[in-house]
């Protein structure tokens, strides 16, 4: 074992600046990668939901092989290609009708929520965003100026301020939680903040990498009408928990509210990098030639994400990712039942979190063990990662493919990962070298 896991440290000490454990994997079909030893990984983790129909899925590949078997150029920069056209109007079929205006390709999550950022602000001439404190808005300077994950400080646009996300778990119950958050943003709109001067609010349905945390009922139709009252965009980041991954198409539509802009990613193109805002058009076409590199709007990525979208309804895996993350979240709480280490379970669908404290009455992070289950997971042939303020949140955002099979197959490594864990089984000297957020 010790001379498998060496080998697979080398195999990824090539990659520049990267600290992280010794993951390589060679290939991949459905819900499974292949590493460099030949094992075979149950992926609960999809590439943090980029792989969302798994891998080599047919309907991908093949059309894939189409648009390159006679390709219509490779941006849509000076002229139109259908896989773009077609891809515009199947997204703006399935946003709000606010929203319905029009649709910018990028190529991740990233480009796409800092060109909104810049958008809002030149387009409505008000200098300030709102987001949320544990934000994750993408990893280009304009996405992390909006982001508030602790790990990007030093970042942050000077209009940026950053608000609490209700966190049902440790404000002790959802309403106590929606009713402190929301009591946060009227203060701050009452004293601080002038909102005429606030020209958008990015929130997360989900907040992801902030936690997974789920919003308690009613916040965000709070949210939508102070919004309203006073003339603010909300910008839905639908870009890791939309597409299906929540048991709806859209994250947001779980709390009934109508975003006037939304930004897709990750999963769109199934692997393959595009990204899309969809928005009224008053504010996407504010100015010519505003936000654009060379290769957006490639016609094979455009045609990638149009074959995610019809196989996501032909196969119906927005009901799929429902029932399927229902089976695996009962059987994550019932692994609570037995398991001490776990302190909260939460999520919708197939976006799932599973928090780990040190002590469930002080809920203090159990940050190492974290580390250390992912680790112990991975040896026993389950991919899963972690996120979080406090990096002590399991993160499950496995393909929309999965199984019910499968998730309890996971389950079950991942309840010998954790066992092993608290039972001390596990040497901390393997995560020496494993850094995440």
């Amino acid at each position: 074992m010790a001379d498998l896991y060496a080998r697979e440290s080398r195999s990824v000490s090539k990659m520049a600046h990267l600290r992280f454990f010794p993951q390589a994997v060679v290939g991949g079909s459905g819900a499974y990668l292949t590493g460099d030893d030949g094992r075979q990984l149950l992926d609960f983790a999809a590439s943090w939901g980029a792989a969302s129909l798994g891998h080599a899925h047919p309907a991908l590949r093949d059309a894939v092989n189409r648009a390159l078997s006679d390709q219509a150029g490779a941006s849509y920069l000076s002229s139109a290609n259908e896989p773009c056209v077609l891809l515009a109007e199947k997204l703006l079929s399935l946003v709000p009708e606010r929203a319905r205006g029009r649709v910018w390709f990028g190529h991740s999550g990233s480009d796409a929520n800092e060109t909104v950022a810049r958008m809002v602000v030149a387009a409505t001439g008000r200098p300030r965003i709102l987001a949320f404190d544990g934000a994750y808005h993408g990893g280009t300077v304009g996405s992390m100026a909006v982001s508030g994950h602790p790990a990007q400080q030093g970042t942050r646009s000077a209009g940026l301020t950053l608000v609490p996300y209700p966190n049902s778990y440790a404000a002790g119950g959802p309403e106590a939680a929606r009713d402190a958050a929301l009591a946060h943003l009227e203060q701050l709109f009452a004293t601080e903040l002038p909102p005429e001067d606030i020209a958008a609010f990015f929130i997360e349905p989900i907040q992801s990498d902030g936690g997974m945390l789920v919003p308690p009922d009613g916040y965000f139709k709070a949210v939508e009408a102070l919004c309203r009252k006073h003339g603010i965009l909300l910008v839905s980041d639908e870009v890791k928990v939309g597409l299906g991954r929540t048991g709806r198409f859209n994250a947001f539509e779980h709390s009934g509210i109508e975003p006037d802009i939304v930004v897709f990613g990750k999963g769109l193109g199934g692997g393959l990098p595009i990204s899309a805002v969809v928005g009224p058009e008053a504010i996407m076409n504010h100015a010519v030639a505003f936000s654009l590199q060379t290769v957006h709007g490639n016609p094979v990525c455009a045609a990638a994400a149009l074959a995610v979208l019809e196989t996501i309804e032909r196969d119906r895996l927005v009901e799929n990712a429902e029932r399927t993350g229902r089976v695996l979240q009962d059987a994550l709480r019932g692994l609570a039942a037995r398991q001490h280490l776990i302190g909260d379970v939460r999520g919708r669908g197939l976006a799932l979190g599973v928090e780990l404290v040190a002590d469930r009455s002080s809920r203090e992070p159990a940050s190492r063990q974290t580390a250390l289950t992912v680790f112990r997971a991975f040896q026993l042939g389950l991919v899963i990662y972690y996120v979080g303020v406090r990096s002590n949140v399991l993160e499950f955002t496995p393909p929309l493919t999965l199984t019910e099979n499968q998730a309890l197959e996971g389950a079950a490594i991942l309840e010998e990962a954790l066992n092993d864990v608290a039972a001390g089984r596990v040497d901390q000297a393997l995560i020496a070298d494993f850094v995440g957020w």
